[in-house]
């Protein structure tokens, strides 16, 4: 039977976006392959929901992009991480280890 892919909490795309295009450059796909491969399948990003981030972060200076040709002979937009989208990131990663060190304080027996 297969396993289901695990809901993401609401704001963990663009940390997860942002730390995926830290390790190289990439086309959207790409992106949500790389997480959904790096996560054991646990992770999936809807395309609507990665597309959307991805043109937010765009729009913040985070991340930049430009076309190119992708593996399969395809014209693609491929996405790289700015200096900005790194500070973003760090912020985005103290804040997220706060979140889940709170939520498991409260989730663990006393």
């Amino acid at each position: 039977m297969a396993r289901e892919t695990l809901g993401l909490v609401q704001g963990t795309v663009d940390v997860l976006i942002l730390k995926t295009l830290s390790w190289k450059t990439l086309h959207g796909y790409g992106i949500a392959e790389l997480i959904r491969e790096r996560s054991d399948g646990d992770l999936a990003v809807e395309d609507a929901a990665l597309y959307q981030a991805l043109h937010r972060l765009e729009r913040k200076g985070f991340v930049e992009s430009e076309w190119g040709i992708s593996h399969t002979n395809r014209r693609a937009r491929f996405y790289s991480i700015t200096s900005e989208g790194r500070k973003q990131l760090r912020t985005e990663l103290v804040e997220l280890r706060r979140y889940v060190s709170a939520l498991f304080r409260v989730l663990e027996p006393a």
